[in-house]
């Protein structure tokens, strides 16, 4: 008679048995037999509620779809002699991007002659990725594709990361409001006491 090698319902080892043995203590704790292993000698089946295993199975794949968040390659473009203002601005939205968990793409646009001083692009996306270190870090280093220089920062924090941080901000910053209005509304129930007891001193 064939045999299997069980396994209980809690993951304990109960040993080698027959099939129809199997099948019973199946039965008599209202489980299933399931084979987990059919190419091992003897077949591994395990005790258990399979309704209730492909139910958390699939429970556990939603969970995973549902925290699963991908990177976003964002794209920043600068010209070569960009001016204070905009280069500011430029690495404010990069900023903003790495916070946010993307990965972004720096492009240094060369213009006529500009394309013989590659040395002026490698410094400015140095001088770029030096004042967003603590976001992100050069994934790729300045390169040079036709007209233009490109470099890949990453985000030191990963976008699922990012966007739970975000949202633990925004809560701490409801209750930090939550809590600045409550003075305010117990005010007028604190003047009123005050009035009460200057009159009560006044009686006696």
């Amino acid at each position: 008679m064939p045999e299997v090698r069980l396994v209980g319902a809690q993951g304990e080892q109960i040993g080698v048995v027959k099939i129809e043995d199997a099948l019973r203590m199946a039965q008599e704790q209202d489980l299933d037999l399931v084979e987990v292993a059919p190419t091992s000698k003897p077949p591994v089946a395990k005790l258990m509620d399979f309704g209730k295993f492909k139910y958390e199975a699939a429970q556990k794949v939603r969970e995973a779809r549902k925290n699963q968040v991908n990177t976003i390659l964002k794209t920043v473009r600068f010209g070569l002699k960009i001016d204070d203002h905009d280069y500011g601005t430029k690495r404010g939205q990069i900023t903003k991007f790495l916070k946010a968990g993307d990965k972004v793409k720096v492009i240094v646009v060369f213009r006529g002659r500009e394309q013989s001083r590659p040395e002026m692009g490698i410094k400015l996306l140095q001088k770029l990725a030096e004042e967003v270190a603590e976001l992100g870090v050069v994934e790729s280093n300045p390169s040079i594709d036709g007209r233009n220089m490109v470099m890949v920062i990453g985000p030191l924090k990963n976008k699922a990361d990012a966007k739970a941080e975000a949202k633990k901000a925004a809560e701490k910053a409801a209750k930090a409001t939550v809590s600045s209005e409550q003075p305010k509304e117990s005010a007028p129930a604190e003047a009123a006491e005050n009035k009460k007891s200057a009159a009560a001193e006044a009686a006696e």
